[in-house]
């Protein structure tokens, strides 16, 4: 039983610092995907939606700029009419679509 109260104890602790921890994650990725746009090395995401049009498919969930074998790529996570998620990839510097992917395959 004391143990259990030290444990919960403990986590009550780090309670407020996890949040805090998430930000700064954030804020990372923030800062990395400016860098990004200020070199040319990705298009802005109002620009790749634009121009692919993906917000016709279903309402977009999710957008991470990441990089995948040596380039930057977009993620985005779109939620269809039909209640699927659908995973687009581009090639963020050129808006290419490099592969789709669903919740069923």
């Amino acid at each position: 039983m004391r143990r259990r109260h030290l444990f919960l104890i403990a986590a009550l602790l780090l309670l407020p610092v996890l949040p805090v921890l998430a930000d700064d994650d954030d804020h990372e990725d923030h800062e990395r995907a400016r860098r990004a746009l200020k070199a040319g090395d990705a298009l802005p995401l109002a620009a790749l939606l634009e121009r692919s049009g993906i917000e016709a498919t279903g309402r977009l969930i999710e957008v991470e700029l990441e990089r995948e074998h040596g380039r930057l790529v977009y993620e985005l996570k779109v939620l269809t009419p039909q209640g699927r998620v659908m995973e687009h990839y581009f090639d963020a510097h050129s808006g290419t679509l490099l592969k789709t992917e669903g919740d069923d395959e």
